[in-house]
């Protein structure tokens, strides 16, 4: 096994390292933080044969470039309609292969669809962590950190006996956006008029630009209240849907607050929540209301599918 290192020639916004995150530590008010659209992130790292929450570059619609500085190591991309280049050839964002010496990966910006993607590196990439993860936390930076022009990547463990051959990587169904989106009412539904539960529950909205790793914003019918905002703080739970006194709902992500004080008329489910995030800018959503025990029916039959299909696509890179 060997070292590579890469340099940072290009990264849009929001481009940072991610791993799992920090499951656990919201009661001392720390947010898990870890990729926005997780399943992806572990799909990359199956196909370059890392654990499923090994450390990633998570890249937004700014895209990235670097250059392999000495070394080879194997590489994959998963998440969204991206293009990636490499040797003069064309990709989709879900391929793997192998970076040597002098070469240049490039994620193109704007994609055809999707907010998110993720570059994992065969090997350990050597980068700060925080509470015992390298996930960075957007709002202050902690963790393994944002990625930035001139910046240089280790990645330690790197070599590989065999050279690992450029393909596609299959896009599985459910790691495409969705339009219909699965979610259970409340915790704070009481703190609305019945209308405007029929309004969430039954109007189209229209995904917007005004998003990051903390939540997505939404265009659409304002939510009405039924009380006023004074509301004591409450735990909060990637997907809350909340609702400030403009009466526009904002889809909480990755890393959301862990607690907070405005009403909260639904919590998308935790397989939807992923493809929500991949909905472009000025897409329309609808929001499908489901049961607790359907939500979690949904999500354990999710947690089935995607680990079949991690274990057949680590057997086929062997």
């Amino acid at each position: 096994m060997s070292t590579a290192t890469l340099l940072i020639e290009a990264a849009g916004p929001f481009t940072s390292l991610q791993d799992g995150g920090r499951p656990g530590l919201a009661r001392f008010g720390v947010p898990r933080s870890g990729p926005v659209d997780r399943q992806a992130a572990a799909i990359a790292n199956a196909a370059a044969g890392n654990g499923d929450m090994a450390t990633t570059l998570e890249i937004s619609r700014g895209g990235l470039r670097i250059l392999c500085l000495d070394g080879t190591l194997a590489f994959a991309v998963a998440g969204g309609g991206f293009t990636v280049e490499l040797l003069g050839g064309h990709m989709p964002s879900w391929c793997r292969g192998t970076l040597k010496a002098g070469e240049r990966l490039t994620v193109l910006g704007n994609p055809w669809w999707g907010n998110w993607t993720y570059l994992a590196l065969g090997g350990d990439t050597a980068c700060t962590s925080w509470l015992g993860s390298t996930a960075t936390h957007a709002p202050s930076g902690l963790g393994g950190g944002r990625l930035l022009p001139g910046m240089e990547l280790r990645v330690e463990q790197a070599g590989r006996d065999d050279p690992l051959p450029v393909s596609t990587v299959p896009c599985p169904v459910d790691a495409r956006p969705l339009a219909r989106v699965r979610a259970v009412r409340g915790p704070q539904d009481g703190c609305f008029t019945a209308d405007a539960l029929a309004t969430f529950f039954g109007s189209a909205f229209r995904t917007t630009a005004t998003f990051d790793r903390m939540g997505m914003r939404l265009a659409g019918p304002s939510l009405a209240l039924a009380t006023d905002l004074a509301l004591p703080s409450a735990p909060i739970l990637a997907g809350s849907v909340q609702v400030a006194g403009d009466g526009v709902p904002t889809v909480l992500s990755a890393d959301h607050q862990t607690t907070g004080g405005y009403p909260r008329i639904a919590t998308v489910i935790g397989p939807d929540l992923m493809r929500l995030a991949q909905l472009s800018p000025n897409r329309p959503v609808r929001f499908v209301e489901v049961a607790p025990d359907e939500a979690v029916a949904a999500a354990r039959m999710a947690a089935r599918r995607q680990a079949d299909y991690l274990s057949r696509l680590r057997a086929d890179g062997r």
